[in-house]
């Protein structure tokens, strides 16, 4: 009775992120087709993502290559991973193997050891570079100015498509404060797509988590990386 009970909260919670998206959509004269919701099983019970899955959604995230490797295990094969957290060089091989996006091409030197890799194992990866918008400390990527020159040769990776620009702005409690960083990433995206390296580049964007995903839509994401407002509070 209590799996139940944990299967029917996690497809409503799911049902109602659906809803909400579909909201901010209309809002802003937009398709709910082009939003990906990524499920972040960061610290989740297994069972909650294998309720997810039963629920319909097929695109989790993780931050950890190893946590992404256990529970991949245990769940569908046709689940789309994606890591979303800082990948180490001693992670490369498998976080290779098993992911189809990586959300976090933080610096140029892992960049270029992920190609490599890739070509090793015959796989083709999308990419999306990360921007520390807010020049924290704590968080990775490349600063927003000298952005274009810092990632130029990005463009020049064999195995993995830089896709857009990722970014976890600074942390406001309103989610309607966190609007500017999320219109600073849409255009440093428009700038990259004016220059003659990334034409062809879809420029997606992810942004946006479980507080402030549907001000995130509203400014042009394209992935929205929910945890808690999906699966509940972490263990």
């Amino acid at each position: 009775m209590e799996s139940k009970a944990a299967e029917l909260c996690v497809a409503a919670r799911l049902a109602e992120l659906e809803r909400r998206i579909r909201a901010a959509c209309e809002r802003c004269g937009r398709d709910p087709a082009e939003i990906v919701l990524v499920g972040i099983g960061k610290r989740q019970p297994l069972e909650r993502l294998r309720e997810a899955a039963a629920a319909g959604l097929r695109v989790f995230g993780e931050n950890r290559v190893q946590e992404a490797v256990e529970k991949s295990a245990e769940l569908p094969v046709e689940i789309e991973w994606h890591l979303v957290g800082p990948l180490q060089s001693n992670k490369v091989k498998p976080a290779v193997r098993l992911f189809d996006t990586i959300h976090s091409l933080d610096r140029l030197k892992i960049a270029r050891v992920l190609d490599r890799e890739a070509e090793r194992q015959k796989r083709r990866l999308r990419g999306f570079i990360q921007v520390n918008v807010g020049l924290e400390p704590s968080k990775h990527g490349f600063p927003a100015d000298g952005l274009a020159e810092a990632v130029r040769p990005l463009a020049e990776l064999e195995r993995i498509a830089v896709v857009g620009l990722m970014a976890i702005p600074p942390y406001e409690e309103d989610p309607e404060r966190a609007r500017s960083w999320f219109r600073q990433l849409r255009e440093l995206r428009d700038e990259l797509a004016a220059r003659p390296e990334w034409t062809g580049c879809r420029g997606w964007l992810s942004m946006g988590m479980s507080h402030d995903f549907e001000v995130a839509i509203e400014e042009g994401a394209t992935h929205v990386r929910v945890g808690t407002a999906l699966f509940g509070p972490r263990d």
